[in-house]
């Protein structure tokens, strides 16, 4: 495996000649710093022409990424092949470039709030279900090794308590704790066998027309872990008015697959998730995605429960499922 010597256009087009030649005349980009000190995020996903994206690493632990994703969508491709999927037209290890069809739409993102929420979830749940069905793990697994645990899990709830004061005060504070304590007994008691995972759904990686899904992209953070935390970024903000969403692929999910989803295992999990971003976006010195506060998504966060009938502040029942 070999992957690119640097994040230039000359390194990206000596490449694409490699692996695609008929391409490599077409305009192409690189990404810029921003956020991409880590090694981990040497890797870029920029257009080709207007017909083809290519995906790119310049770091070891990127390229390990991209390789797993490429690995994983052949497998999952294969017959019964998984809905949604980004078609592959080229692919290498060296060097190291995965180029694929481009598809118009736009982000659930920007179509959330004029979208029927019913609509969208039974498509949502296809995607979910072939993705979570056994098979799938088990044609994953066949191509990169055993898969434990999700790959970039949000902070625990230890960092939450320990670092998060500093941007909501001290009153809300001792609620997010209270939250925390709640959230780790809820996800302290076993939850659903461990299904294969995205791992990163959010609304920015899927492509939509209008209200009919086209595309699921972005398959580099696929891990396993139990259903919910598929699910933890629907809650919001971005996907929709409210949470009919979420409760409606909540309702399909368990039609298609037999198996039932828990809300209160959604949202602890949920909490780690949403409260994770304030933090990282906070200390990093960048705004929040919708440019609101953090005491503003705290204040989301509680909407979020009551709409969903959820006391944190109540011991949770035994059984979350």
């Amino acid at each position: 495996m070999r992957w690119l010597a640097e994040c230039s256009v000359a390194a990206l087009r000596e490449a694409l000649g490699a692996v695609a030649p008929e391409l490599a005349g077409y305009p192409v980009t690189v990404p810029g710093p921003a956020g991409k000190q880590d090694p981990l995020w040497h890797s870029g996903c920029v257009p080709v022409g207007d017909r083809f994206f290519v995906k790119f690493a310049w770091s070891r632990p990127a390229a390990l990424r991209l390789a797993r994703e490429i690995a994983v969508l052949a497998a999952l491709a294969r017959e019964p092949q998984v809905p949604f999927l980004p078609e592959v037209v080229a692919s290498s290890a060296d060097p190291l470039l995965m180029i694929t069809r481009r598809v118009p739409g736009t982000s659930l993102f920007e179509v959330a709030d004029s979208i029927d929420p019913d609509h969208a979830a039974r498509q949502l749940v296809r995607f979910l279900a072939a993705l979570h069905h056994p098979a799938a793990r088990r044609r994953a697994e066949a191509a990169v090794g055993t898969l434990t645990g999700p790959q970039l899990p949000p902070p625990t709830t230890g960092t939450l308590r320990d670092r998060l004061g500093p941007w909501i005060g001290p009153d809300q504070l001792r609620t997010v704790a209270g939250w925390c304590d709640w959230a780790d007994t809820v996800l302290g008691s076993p939850g659903g066998p461990a299904v294969l995972m995205h791992g990163d759904l959010h609304g920015n990686n899927q492509v939509w027309d209008r209200d009919e899904l086209r595309l699921v992209v972005d398959f580099e953070n696929i891990g396993a872990a139990e259903p919910e935390y598929e699910l933890r970024g629907f809650p919001g903000p971005g996907m929709g008015p409210g949470l009919e969403l979420l409760t409606a692929i909540m309702r399909h999910y368990p039609q298609v697959t037999g198996r039932q989803l828990s809300a209160a295992r959604v949202m602890a999990w949920h909490l780690r998730h949403a409260l994770g971003d304030v933090l990282w976006r906070s200390e990093a010195g960048i705004p929040l995605a919708d440019h609101r506060t953090p005491p503003q998504w705290v204040e989301d966060l509680a909407a979020r429960f009551t709409a969903l009938s959820i006391d944190p502040e109540a011991p949770p029942p035994a059984d979350q499922r």
